[in-house]
């Protein structure tokens, strides 16, 4: 890989689609900061030059954190300072109205909504009702031997959580689901090609989530859109509809894709390593180790895109104004540097929890906390519910040959499907 390092395309070839860890760890072995030569793409695999990054919010603009390379800036970026270039062509970019490409100080302000509505109260309140909707999902998809996991049941179950949390009328979740194209036990969310991912329903998701502000500041029913409606920045000035509808919707969707993926690289370890799983259903305080060792190896999020400012050095590399960086997740998170023997999975391994699959900085996923409770939820009633899991052969092919199909793009890691065999608890319904 090392040698054949430049000639191959991250971004549009689909020969790393299967596994990109060998190029990542070719990356880092040749330098923790090497620029690509396809796009002109600087790509961070090294621990600490990602988290320099990620922390650095004045010298790396977010503008185009969630499309990278593609389309481009709207214009040459020319100068040893490019701010002003930024400030007035954002607009242009596409996705430019999401929390993850705002800058202080707008994002200061519109974050400080969305953490008004992750609050740890409000999530362990949602904790139980997890449970809850994870078992009327089960007592369906358990109904038989063989189940497909990320679009029967997880899927499913993250609108369910999400739409819980905020407050989405029951009587609105078909047309949810729908325009998710998510349906119970056969749906997805969104589409696994690059035009899905920078085309999400957003449009419907502010059209409905600004009729609800409007409802709700009309006449407050005590929930949480209520409370949506009535939160203020922190200046105290109200957000237009549209401002708080954007950050209900943005955790909407955002959440939706990653956590989807995090839940399949979960139950996928599961039902490949019986000694893993045996050792969850031992004790299942054990699972907040598991869940962050998930995220360490297969990070959700391949990778999150920054634009220079103005001319810096990371890691003895210089990065001119206007350089597009890439910090690559999925090769930040195997660092040996920082991970003892990082391609091996370590539930039990003891600094798991300093992975950057959220991020670092003001832009670290607010949502994480979310994610997390949804994934103890899920495996907590699986395990409870089940006495083995397994990976189907007939789908997916034998142990020493599995076939795995993967989401084919640039930003998001995970299996498009996980088809599992089980064995139901004495007692569930089959």
């Amino acid at each position: 890989m090392a040698d054949d390092l430049d000639k191959v395309d991250f971004f549009r070839g689909d020969e790393l689609n299967a596994d990109p860890y060998p190029y990542f760890d070719a990356l880092r072995g040749k330098c923790p900061v090497h620029r690509e030569p396809n796009h002109g793409v600087m790509m961070v695999t090294g621990y600490d030059e990602a988290v320099e990054v990620l922390h650095d919010s004045e010298t790396f603009s977010s503008c185009l954190s969630v499309t990278g390379p593609f389309p481009g800036f709207p214009v040459p970026l020319e100068g040893d300072d490019v701010t002003e270039l930024i400030e007035k062509h954002r607009d242009e970019l596409p996705m430019s109205d999401q929390l993850p490409t705002l800058d202080p100080p707008v994002h200061t302000a519109h974050r400080s909504l969305l953490m008004k509505l992750i609050t740890p109260k409000r999530l362990k309140e949602n904790e139980e009702q997890m449970g809850r909707l994870a078992d009327d999902l089960l007592d369906r998809w358990l109904d038989g031997t063989e189940g497909e996991f990320v679009r029967g049941f997880a899927g499913p179950f993250t609108l369910l959580v999400i739409a819980d949390l905020l407050g989405v009328p029951d009587e609105d979740l078909p047309e949810f689901r729908e325009q998710f194209n998510l349906q119970e036990n056969t749906g997805t969310i969104g589409s696994t090609d690059d035009t899905g991912l920078s085309h999400t329903p957003l449009g419907f998701l502010y059209e409905r989530f600004a009729a609800y502000i409007e409802d709700r500041r009309r006449e407050p029913r005590g929930d949480v859109l209520s409370g949506i409606a009535a939160a203020t920045f922190p200046d105290g000035s109200t957000p237009a509809p549209i401002e708080s509808a954007r950050v209900a919707a943005n955790l909407f969707a955002a959440g939706q894709e990653t956590t989807v993926r995090l839940l399949g690289s979960a139950l996928k370890v599961i039902a490949e390593r019986p000694g893993v799983q045996a050792w969850l259903r031992e004790d299942r305080t054990r699972i907040q180790n598991f869940v962050e060792e998930t995220l360490r190896h297969e990070s959700p999020i391949k990778g999150d895109f920054r634009l220079s400012r103005v001319p810096t050095t990371v890691g003895g590399v210089d990065i001119p104004a206007g350089t597009t960086v890439m910090v690559v997740n999925g090769g930040v998170n195997r660092d040996p540097r920082k991970f003892e023997d990082p391609a091996t999975f370590d539930p039990a391994r003891a600094n798991a929890r300093h992975h950057v699959a959220f991020g670092r900085g003001i832009h670290t996923c607010p949502g994480a906390p979310l994610a997390r409770a949804e994934a103890r939820a899920c495996i907590e009633r699986i395990l409870d519910r089940t006495s083995d899991i397994r990976v189907s052969e007939r789908r997916h092919g034998p142990a020493h040959d599995r076939r795995y199909e993967y989401v084919p793009t640039y930003i998001l890691r995970g299996l498009t499907s996980l088809y599992l065999e089980f064995t139901p608890k004495e007692g569930e319904t089959r």
